[in-house]
């Protein structure tokens, strides 16, 4: 029985082909180009998911879109690398723990650079959630976590000093409740201390 083979292995086979050490966007269209010869009529993978395929592998990857994470620089990636994850509400949740301690670290210590990339990590949590909100294929409560998820990223966006409060508040509320039963706000992370100024 022969191996069925995996549109991330042929990416992957691509790389190693093409010896790639780095690859912006040209060398993203050339994978989905060959792959979508060697698929023969069925849609290739996205440059996103090509982008990110790459970066697992070690390639160093120049390409940005909606729906691939933000270039980090290397200053910045053992922080914030991987830490843009809202699966469900709980890891958005922490997600936006990390991304507020981050931020308020850099503010505290004038790295504005930092400061403002994450706040471009928290837009794109926003806008791939309002993505997968909008998604058809997407189930109905997966559609609903979503636009919630989006909502506490602009929240977050609009008002970083104020957003863990109002979250407590929200998670009290009978909308909240209704929605999502199965949410405990005693199973909640640790809100980031209120002391600390932004």
């Amino acid at each position: 029985m022969a191996r069925r083979i995996t549109k991330k292995q042929l990416i992957l086979d691509d790389r190693e082909r093409h010896a790639m050490v780095r690859a912006g966007e040209a060398e993203l269209r050339l994978i989905q180009k060959d792959i979508r010869d060697v698929l023969a009529g069925a849609s290739p993978p996205s440059l996103s998911y090509i982008a990110n395929v790459l970066k697992q592998a070690g390639t160093q990857v120049d390409y940005e879109d909606r729906y691939s994470d933000p270039l980090i620089p290397i200053g910045y990636a053992a922080r914030l690398e991987g830490a843009l994850q809202f699966h469900d509400l709980a890891a958005a949740e922490d997600a936006l723990v990390k991304l507020d301690a981050a931020y308020r670290d850099y503010e505290s210590v004038s790295d504005h650079a930092g400061a403002r990339l994450v706040q471009k990590l928290a837009l794109r949590g926003k806008q791939r959630a309002e993505s997968l909100a909008s998604n058809s294929r997407v189930s109905a409560q997966k559609r609903a976590e979503k636009r919630e998820i989006a909502n506490w990223f602009r929240i977050w966006l609009e008002s970083p000093g104020l957003f863990f409060g109002w979250l407590e508040v929200r998670k009290q509320t009978e909308e909240f409740r209704a929605l999502f039963p199965s949410q405990s706000p005693e199973h909640a992370p640790e809100a980031p201390n209120e002391t600390r100024g932004v």
